[in-house]
């Protein structure tokens, strides 16, 4: 018995792999007085620090800091890296320019979308694709034919996502002189710490923001610089749960939450094409041969899109992730996929797949089933919804140029 349980617990360590610290995170321990963390990627990251309400309304209000270490980041370059990079996704990458960001997404041989993500054109032939999931497999076998060189770089860089309409001032502040030049979706570095870091206007929140990425060494001055600046200027640090409801409100997709990736649907019926999920407009029909674009054409030709991803707004203001929509509340014909209440918009909203024709020929007479808990008890309400676009939430701060200077 007492040799069992000794060889028992000298297993516990290499059965149980603890999360992965980010460069960040000796700063965020000591602020997350909730002590409230999720794994993110196998990383150890904020849920809330202390009020998700004030966090979220750092946001929108002043700047709001959120450690974007944990995701993945992909360094490709060589001689065929534009090349490599234009095959892989469905945007044309010729058009994208050195110091420019692309929002873009990757499918399958079969048009099912792997990811979406964003990739910086660091150089001529020098990119980084970051994204929500782990793809290096399939990048070195999609790779193949090509003269480029791919390594996974997501704990070798440090990340930061410093957003609201006076993150700009923050930076400012923090001496980074001429940041307010930078146009949206435009990168360029600026010097620190004896290196640089990149900054770009990007951002996951439908607001003025901006993305930082620095060595794993230069995290810490990096976040102190910040930091310092950001006291003179009401800045908070954020938990993920802030940022969703951001996203909700700007309409922005999280894999595997409002869609599935084609490498992790364990069924058919969970596989999604680009026009499916909303993602149409990113597809460059004109460009040369990419991944599943065959497959792409053919559904569109053929008019055989089985779904579709559309906004709502729910009435009251009980959301409902996960609820069913029913069609005269009777034959099903999707589920929410994420939802929050507005506090800006005094709305309840939601993002929800739908199965065709419902959301595109049928838009009428739809509800939710919602399960609310009320006196420690879960009643069943059918709330009526309606489909309404994308953005819920638009400011006009977020593309403007310069930033907040009118």
């Amino acid at each position: 018995m007492n040799q069992i349980s000794l060889d028992i617990g000298r297993r516990g360590p290499d059965v149980l792999t603890p999360l992965l610290e980010t460069p960040f995170h000796p700063r965020l321990d000591t602020l997350n007085i909730n002590n409230d963390w999720y794994a993110w990627s196998g990383f150890k990251a904020p849920h809330t620090l202390s009020d998700e309400e004030l966090e979220y309304f750092a946001i929108r209000s002043t700047a709001a800091l959120f450690d974007i270490s944990p995701m993945t980041k992909y360094r490709i370059e060589g001689p065929d890296a534009e090349a490599f990079c234009n095959r892989l996704t469905v945007r044309d990458v010729r058009k994208l320019g050195v110091g420019r960001v692309q929002y873009t997404a990757w499918c399958d041989d079969h048009g099912h979308v792997l990811d979406d993500g964003t990739l910086f054109r660091l150089g001529p032939q020098f990119f980084r694709l970051c994204s929500q999931e782990r793809h290096l497999p399939w990048l070195l076998d999609s790779a193949e034919g090509f003269d480029v060189r791919i390594a996974d770089e997501t704990t070798d860089i440090a990340g930061l996502a410093l957003q609201g309409p006076v993150s700009w001032v923050v930076l400012r502040d923090a001496g980074f002189e001429g940041v307010e030049r930078l146009k949206p979706f435009q990168l360029a570095e600026f010097a620190h710490d004896g290196g640089s870091v990149t900054i770009s206007r990007t951002g996951f929140t439908g607001d003025l923001g901006y993305e930082l990425f620095c060595t794993r060494e230069q995290a810490l001055s990096l976040w102190d610089r910040l930091w310092e600046s950001g006291n003179r200027n009401r800045m908070r640090a954020i938990g993920y749960a802030a940022l969703n409801h951001a996203r909700i409100e700007a309409g922005f997709i999280v894999a595997n939450a409002d869609f599935i990736t084609s490498e992790t649907a364990l069924r058919e019926d969970r596989l999604r094409l680009p026009d499916e999920i909303g993602l149409d407009w990113l597809v460059d029909a004109e460009k040369p041969n990419f991944n599943g674009r065959r497959a792409i054409m053919k559904a569109r030709t053929k008019k055989t899109l089985k779904h579709i991803l559309v906004g709502l707004e729910v009435e009251g203001n009980v959301a409902g992730p996960l609820s069913l929509i029913y069609h005269r509340r009777k034959k099903e014909a999707g589920i929410v996929t994420a939802s929050a209440w507005s506090p800006i918009l005094k709305k309840n909203i939601a993002i929800a797949s739908l199965a065709r024709p419902y959301g595109e020929k049928i838009v009428d007479d739809l509800w939710v089933e919602i399960y609310a808990l009320r006196e420690l008890q879960y009643s069943k309400m059918m709330k009526r919804v309606k489909i309404v676009p994308r953005p819920f939430l638009k400011l006009d701060r977020r593309g403007s140029n310069p930033p907040g200077l009118k």
